[in-house]
């Protein structure tokens, strides 16, 4: 993935974004599983649950159904979007443990109050995490710690989030929990530590005039 998104990823948020379906006419790998992970499974229920939160909130924000129906079609790879940035909190935690580093509470709640004033309060903050980056508001404080936890890892590093030592320090973590991703939602570059296409002709991507997917 190319720098600039990357470093946007990490520092403010996880990319904004929404799905289309993916249907396969094929075997699956990964039965029941959109991701391994460290040996641990992120499942299909689990990230289409995310992706619902994403939905609901945007429909709350948004309740004109035309209006709704752009947000969807301007946000149409919110699962593997979603996926990539559950893999990646996976993968920036353990580089952070790997140098000790841990993120309180305390911490979390004061980048949080910092960012509300700017906002213009806690659903000002919400709104613009969920229009921007695509993170419901049952998640921010999810998000809030991974920030935490990259610019800790970054100045251990002595470095910032756009520069190679940081990335590498990914690498290793990803190599170190051996990032399996289910085809259909692509592939895991290790090096990158981003979710990429994957050659999948077996997986087809339908939505409905619409906007909204649908089933082949």
């Amino acid at each position: 993935m190319h720098r600039r998104r990357r470093t946007a990823l990490v520092l403010t948020a996880a990319i904004a974004a929404a799905a289309p379906l993916l249907t396969a006419c094929g075997s699956d790998a990964h039965p029941g599983a959109a991701a391994v992970v460290g040996g641990q499974r992120i499942t299909v229920a689990q990230l289409e649950h995310r992706v619902d939160e994403v939905r609901q909130a945007q429909r709350a924000a948004v309740p004109d159904e035309s209006q709704y129906r752009q947000v969807v079609s301007s946000t149409s790879s919110l699962a593997r979007d979603t996926l990539h940035n559950m893999v990646l909190d996976r993968v920036l935690h353990r580089a952070a443990r790997d140098e000790g580093l841990t993120v309180t509470r305390k911490e979390i709640q004061q980048m949080r109050a910092s960012l509300e004033q700017q906002a213009g309060g806690s659903k000002g903050l919400e709104t613009a995490w969920l229009q921007k980056y695509g993170i419901a508001p049952a998640h921010l404080d999810d998000n809030l710690r991974l920030q935490l936890e990259a610019q800790k890892l970054a100045a251990r590093l002595g470095t910032d989030t756009s520069q190679p030592a940081f990335w590498k320090a990914l690498s290793k973590a990803s190599e170190e929990l051996d990032v399996d991703l289910n085809p259909r939602y692509g592939a895991w570059d290790v090096q990158k530590s981003s979710r990429v296409d994957a050659e999948t002709p077996w997986v087809r991507e339908v939505t409905s005039a619409g906007g909204e997917p649908v089933t082949a």
